[in-house]
């Protein structure tokens, strides 16, 4: 009987950038710390939308690697199996979603 530990993971879009994705990630993580303890300390309005802007910035290029990485790998191995239409019609999705804020 496989067991999930036993099953390997699949090699997605990212898999060769994961290390990098998971080090901006971090990176981010300790920036929305660093804007919790700016408003717990009352700092000026301005210097905080500044810095969750800054985060924005951050993820959005997190978001950039990923569709990336889902653009190259992906959706090559989604065509070579004859669902190009269907993997593109997903990403352009994605995209919409990314682009829809406030």
């Amino acid at each position: 009987m496989t067991t999930p530990a036993d099953t390997p993971a699949p090699t997605r879009g990212y898999t060769a950038s994961k290390d990098q994705l998971l080090a901006r990630l971090r990176r981010v993580e300790g920036q929305v710390r660093g804007i919790e303890r700016m408003v717990e300390d009352d700092r000026y309005c301005i210097d905080v939308l500044t810095q969750i802007s800054a985060i924005q910035a951050a993820l959005d290029k997190v978001a950039l690697g990923l569709l990336d990485g889902h653009a190259r790998h992906c959706m090559h191995e989604g065509a070579a199996e004859g669902r190009a239409d269907e993997m593109a019609s997903e990403m352009m999705a994605a995209v919409g979603r990314l682009m829809k804020r406030g």
